[in-house]
This record gives C-alpha cells, structure tokens and sequence, in this order.
C-alpha cells in the first residue's frame, strides 16, 4: 500500500516549513502568507495527493471545514456551473461545500440562518431573495462571512457582508435593444415572481421607452419552464400582438417555446424569443436559445476568493462589492 502524504512531504516539496503548510492546508491563515508561497504549497499537495484529516482538523481549527452554498431553487441548471466554480477554489484550501435549496421564501431562508448559527458551516456564499443585509448581521457577528450573489447593482455597507453582482439592468436593457435592433416594435417580457426579475424588467422598460415603444408584461408565480408557457400564452392571447419574448431566465424561455410550437408559431420567423442565464440547455433547444451569459463559472470562482480571504483573516471592516462581466450570445432563436 502507498505512503499517505503528509504535510511533511508537503513542505519537502514546496521547500517551505511545515508550519506555513498548516496554515495554508488547514484554511487558518493570517494573510501572512505570500500569494507565491501559497500557490507553491497547493501544487505540491495536489501533485502528491495531499488528502487532509478533516477530522482532525475540525478538533485542531474548531472549524467544521465546511461551505454552505444557498440557492432557491437546487433543481434550476443555472446553478451547478456557479457551485462548480466555488468548488474549484474551496478544494485548494481543504473546505466542502453543501448546497442548501431554500425555495426562495422568507421563511426557508430564515430557517437557513437559524441552521447556520448552530456552527454547522464556516462561511455562506448564497442567492437570497427576501434577506436584508441587517438579517445576516448575527452570522457576521459570530465570525461566519457571507458573500451573496446579486443581481443589481451593489455600493457596499458598514457591515462586513460581501456582494458579488452582475447588472441585470444593463444586460436586459442590452439584449432589449438587441431585439428592438432586429426589428421588432412589439417586445412582450415575461418573468416569475421572486428572484432577479425587478432589475430586469427595468431594464426591459428603459429600453422600450427610449424608442417610444409599448411594454408588455406577464409575471407568472413561478420562474421556470411552466410558468414561461403560462405566461407566453396570457402575452399571445392579450391582444398585444408580440413580434418577440423576452423570459427573464432560459427555463422560462424554454416554456415559452414549447407554448409557440403548439400553437404552430414558427420560431425566429413569426416571434423571437430570447431568455437569460445562458444555461446549457440553452444551446441544445431547437432553434437554439439567444440569451445573457453571466459566466456564472468564473462568478463562483470570485465568490469563492472572496470568502476565502476572510476565513483565512482578511476582514475589512466594510463590505466589498465586486461587478462581474456580462455578454449577449445571439444564437438563432432571434
């Protein structure tokens, strides 16, 4: 049987002390450690198969070497490329990370914040949509950070609660124009209660209303592929006449196909249709979706460092805020 390879060995590889692996392994450093070290150090555990004791680590640490990673909705493919990306930096530093479905309600999502401060998790990188930043306040308080994913535009507050958006304003706004570009003069949007939809039909609406166009909206009670059909058919059957759909996100994009194919609707040809998210079903739909990417992969990845830096002591007094990159992906629905 193999040697297991210690920390030890570790340090022998990246010819540093023993003492700066545990730090770096065990996720409990000061920010004394230099970026370059830290970097030699991951490559030789990973190079060796460094597995750490979790166990002992959480007796050594009091830590439980564990990330929750909150959504609404676990069963939305938006979601699985963002926990990756979070994955790919939380494995370098030996934490887990469990991902927690809260329905997107207020009470799941205050059951969350009860379940967290019984010491269960180390750090929170979630998608909230009822919680106030005040809300997190007891969390922040006992040494557990929390980064949230937003979907409009963050200034930061006087509290230690980190943000990381993309602005569904702009991105709305722009795919908006895109389709006004094409030619369309009548846009009907459709959303689902909860969630991002706020920003984006504002962004919807600036759109429209530079060119002196009529809105038209449908909010169906739920985001996704069901209520994207519902709400298609109230937008066909309400006299507005679109010429193209605008979902708030792809599932609701992918309902609103399926409610044109059955009515026999030729899609790009009679109404466009267009979504947000980019998920991977997204590409794979017939005619394949146009839609807003939010590389939701390299999202993760920043939230990830973010909260890494704080459990491993960085800890500005203030929160951070972080804008990340959006882009249209014209594909053939439009």
């Amino acid at each position: 049987m193999a040697k297991r390879a210690t920390q030890k060995d570790v340090a022998r590889l990246a010819g540093v002390s023993q003492a700066a692996v545990s730090i770096v392994l065990t996720g409990a450093g000061t920010g004394s450690i230099p970026a370059e070290t830290w970097q030699r150090i991951t490559d030789a555990a990973r190079k060796l198969g460094y597995a750490p004791n979790r166990f002992a680590q959480g007796l050594r640490t009091r830590r439980a070497m564990t990330v929750a990673f909150v959504v609404p909705d676990i069963t939305n493919p938006f979601y699985p490329m963002l926990m990756r990306g979070i994955q790919t930096v939380t494995q370098e530093h030996s934490y887990d990370v469990i991902a927690i479905s809260t329905d997107g309600v207020a009470e799941g999502e205050r059951r969350f914040l009860d379940w967290t401060r019984q010491g269960r998790v180390d750090g929170v990188i979630g998608v909230f949509f009822t919680l106030s930043a005040r809300d997190f306040r007891p969390l922040l308080d006992a040494g557990i950070p929390v980064v949230r994913i937003e979907a409009q535009k963050k200034c930061g507050g006087d509290i230690p609660l980190d943000d990381i958006y993309v602005d569904s304003y702009a991105a709305a706004r722009s795919l908006t124009e895109y389709l006004i570009a094409r030619g369309h003069t009548r846009v009907a949007m459709i959303a689902g209660r909860g969630g991002p939809q706020n920003a984006r039909l504002e962004g919807y609406n600036a759109a429209l209303r530079e060119v002196g166009r009529a809105p038209y909206v449908v909010i169906d009670d739920v985001f996704n592929e069901e209520g994207g059909f519902r709400a298609a058919q109230a937008a066909l059957d309400s006299g507005y006449g679109p010429t193209a759909i605008f979902a708030a996100n792809d599932l609701m994009a992918i309902g609103a196909m399926r409610g044109l194919r059955e009515r026999g609707i030729s899609i790009p040809r009679e109404i466009a249709v267009a979504g947000f998210d980019d998920i991977l079903a997204a590409k794979l739909v017939a005619p394949s979706l146009t839609t807003v990417t939010q590389f939701q992969g390299n999202m993760g990845i920043k939230a990830a460092q973010v909260l890494m830096d704080r459990l491993r002591g960085e800890n500005p007094v203030r929160g951070r805020v972080f804008e990340m990159p959006f882009r249209l992906i014209m594909r053939d629905s439009t």
